[in-house]
């Protein structure tokens, strides 16, 4: 039996990047909590690779290849979600990049690319997304920020600056589209995600946080079910740390 305050029966949930690290946690988290889920990504092989592991659950999944920064494609998943499911009742931004670079040696292009993908693109789906929850029965979002957004990030500036974006745009959705429409913000530190293959043992092992330790992957679960839950139907304009505390 489902616990009330974590059933997701009969929801549709959308997320983007759903195809690995956090995102991945959360598509199987929701549904395994009795969820329909729509996994986005680049890459349609793997998003349907995680769509049948839900469908052995016994539930509705929808795989489907976009690029999270280019407004027509966020457009495209939006019309295959609504035509599929009728509805989305609650989006998970979770796509986002960080290549590292010198900030003196940032080529524009790319400047750009991280823009797009981190803020660019979670506008587009987000906006376009709450106002059709508000057209309806109403609906969660929330976007995956990270804890760069609240501290010096050197060597990755432009991706600091996207999410610390992506913090003020939740604030404001909230409030345009309340009261249906709840909008959060779930700001991770470092877990141990396909990102952390390049980093040194020492830092797989030890972070300059209270805990001491960078997080695993379905340590993220919890603080996501929680936002998107009915019991937080209270819960708007937030932004929750899901980092090991201080540094």
């Amino acid at each position: 039996m489902l616990d009330p305050l974590f059933d997701f029966t009969g929801k549709v949930v959308l997320v983007t990047g759903g195809s690995r690290g956090l995102g991945y946690q959360m598509v199987k988290a929701f549904a395994t909590r009795g969820a329909d889920v729509i996994i986005a990504s680049r890459k349609l092989e793997n998003c349907e690779k995680v769509a049948q592991e839900c469908r052995d659950l016994g539930r509705r999944a929808m795989a489907f290849s976009f690029h999270a920064g280019r407004w027509d494609d966020c457009d495209a998943l939006i019309e295959a979600a609504y035509a599929e499911f009728g509805r989305v009742d609650i989006l998970v931004n979770n796509a986002g990049m960080s290549p590292a670079c010198p900030s003196h040696e940032l080529a524009e292009n790319l400047f750009d690319s991280v823009l797009n993908l981190n803020f660019k693109g979670p506008f587009r789906l987000a906006s376009q997304i709450a106002h059709r929850m508000s057209q309806g029965d109403g609906g969660c979002i929330i976007n995956i920020s990270s804890s760069g957004s609240l501290m010096a990030l050197p060597m990755v500036v432009p991706y600091g600056a996207a999410k610390a974006a992506l913090n003020a745009m939740s604030v404001s959705l909230a409030r345009e589209y309340a009261p249906l429409v709840r909008v959060n913000t779930l700001v991770p530190g470092p877990f141990l995600t396909d990102i952390a293959e390049a980093w040194t043992s020492d830092r797989r092992k030890s972070q300059p946080v209270a805990l001491g330790r960078p997080g695993r992957p379905e340590e993220i679960v919890t603080a996501a079910l929680m936002l998107a839950s009915p019991a937080s139907s209270y819960t708007t304009g937030a932004l929750l740390q899901v980092d090991g505390g201080p540094r």
